[in-house]
């Protein structure tokens, strides 16, 4: 069993905290997380370009070969693979595991089941020591309907766990955990169950997504907007060298900057 695959099964799940760019994924370490996944959403967004469309490709390897080589682990948001051809998906993988990614999440987007199947499958021989997540998204994009047939499938094809987000109910939780082989991923919604009730329920890993990324825009738009009406804004504002020895590697002397 591989490190990260291990965070999967220890005490607690895996708390998997989802960075958009070097500094925020280096600030989250700093923080203590040995894992750290990244966003589609705020790939797309911080490039232009619309999310869950496969036209991030580039932007995400790019990202992986910055954050890879870090001191902790790198699980990636890869969409759909990028890619209808399994083989395709397969070699985006083994890009991500070259540059020292350890995971790659993987979405159905309640397409055929069989190819997505036949995706993780071309994962597991292109990458085999990369940690499969596959996504299904029948609570994201439908009712639920199907979610086991689906998850089957999955575990089946080789995914070492399965991510259904949208999941909030403790009871549906509960008895999806009964009848899986492999680890559950849930994203966490603040409307949902806490951390330690999803813990409860035998959830193994939980992922913030897009919320930190959404969260940051808005302390921005609610910074400027307090600035405009004249008043000082609140909340953690890290200082300039703070921020910029992020970008340091050890030896660096960061720089004193008052701007």
């Amino acid at each position: 069993m591989t490190e990260f695959a291990g965070l999967h099964h220890g005490d607690e799940p895996l708390l998997l905290p989802n960075a958009w760019d070097h500094a925020s994924a280096r600030a989250l370490a700093d923080q203590g997380f040995r894992a750290i996944g990244t966003t589609s959403l705020g790939v797309a967004a911080a490039a232009g370009l619309p999310d869950g469309t496969s036209d991030t490709r580039d932007e995400t390897l790019r990202l992986a070969l910055a954050l890879g080589s870090d001191p902790y682990l790198l699980s990636v948001d890869a969409e759909d693979g990028y890619s209808e051809d399994p083989d395709e998906v397969g070699e985006f993988a083994r890009e991500l595991a070259a540059v020292g990614a350890v995971g790659v999440n993987l979405e159905d987007g309640l397409g055929s089941v069989a190819l997505h199947a036949a995706k993780i499958e071309a994962v597991r021989s292109a990458a085999p020591g990369l940690f499969v997540n596959a996504r299904t998204d029948t609570y994201w994009l439908g009712d639920g309907e199907g979610t086991l047939d689906r998850l089957d499938a999955y575990q089946q094809a080789g995914a070492d766990g399965v991510f259904v987000p949208g999941l909030t109910e403790p009871r549906e939780i509960d008895a999806l955990v009964k009848r899986l082989d492999v680890p559950l991923n849930v994203l966490y919604s603040p409307a949902g169950p806490t951390v330690p009730h999803l813990a409860d329920l035998g959830v193994r890993r939980v992922s913030l997504g897009s919320l930190l990324y959404r969260r940051a825009l808005g302390a921005a738009l609610e910074a400027v907007a307090e600035i405009r009406q004249g008043r000082a804004p609140g909340g953690t504002v890290p200082s300039y060298d703070a921020v910029d020895a992020l970008s340091r590697r050890g030896g660096d002397t960061a720089r004193s900057r008052s701007a």
